[in-house]
Order: C-alpha cells, then structure tokens, then sequence
C-alpha cells in the first residue's frame, strides 16, 4: 500500500518488510515511476541495528524540504512503533529478545502460566508488566494489550494456572 503526500507532491511512500533482514522498509518514491529514492531501514528484531536511510545514488534530484520532513516523520513513526520494545534497559531489553524470538512474539493462553513462571523467575516483579508487554503484548494476568484474553474452557473456569 502507498501513502500519497497530503500536500499533493508527486510522490508516495510504501513501507514493506523484508523477513530475511528482520527489517521495515518505508521507501519514499516518485508516483508513476514506482522507484524508491530515499529508504529508511528499520530494523524490528535486533537491538543492536540502528535505523538507517538510504539514498539513490544514481541521480541526483531536488527533494523539497516539505517533502523530505513528512518522509522522516513517517520513518520516525515506523520506528517508534517498530522498536519501542527496545526502549527499557539493556538486560530486559536482551530477555525480551530472546522471549520474542523462542515465542515468536506470541504465547497461547494455555502455555502463558509456565512462560509468565519462567520470566517471573528471569527479571524482576517491578519488570515483570514492561517484559511481557514488549515480548507479547500482554499484561501479567494475561490479558493482551489490545483486550482481554480469548475464554477459558467452562471445565477450567476458576482453576489455579
């Protein structure tokens, strides 16, 4: 999908990302041409890449400095989203890593008691809601950041977990 500069300029910006690289990819490109001029990338993955942008060195080309500021606020969004699980302290920031990577972001409500047990005994309580919120978006009773937690089966309602 693109997004076409509000001002009416004649140019866009598509965000991809590429799964190899652990990385977004919001390009700023010339509408018609379908050609990126300047990318942004951002990586999601790996603390240790900062975000980089990236100009085309083939031709040169007058960016309009209105232009050039919309384009950076939309990388600086992409990466305020992107990388906000990175903002916490290098030691929680190296055990979110390794949750979001053995989970891949993601716990089924059946298993997160014995992650939620294994991160408890990993970082400390005061920790704990920034931890899990990063790694999975959930709060430490379970509930996900967008809303509460799928139902349990009726045979499981009030079982200590």
């Amino acid at each position: 999908m693109s997004v076409r500069h509000p001002g009416g300029a004649p140019c866009a910006i598509t965000v991809p990302h590429s799964v190899p690289d652990d990385a977004w990819y919001p390009e700023r490109e010339l509408v018609g041409e379908r050609r990126a001029l300047v990318t942004a990338i951002v990586p999601d993955e790996d603390p240790a890449r900062e975000p980089t942008v990236c100009f085309d060195p083939g031709r040169h080309l007058d960016v309009p400095f209105e232009v050039m500021r919309w384009f950076m606020d939309q990388v600086e969004e992409e990466i305020r989203t992107s990388r906000a699980w990175m903002r916490p302290r290098p030691e929680l920031v190296e055990a979110i890593h390794q949750l979001r990577q053995e989970h891949m972001g993601v716990v089924d409500d059946d298993r997160f008691p014995q992650v939620l047990a294994e991160v408890r005994a990993a970082v400390p309580e005061a920790d704990l809601p920034a931890v899990l919120a990063a790694a999975f978006g959930r709060g430490p009773d379970g509930t996900t950041m967008d809303g509460p937690r799928a139902p349990r089966p009726a045979d499981d309602q009030g079982a200590d977990t």
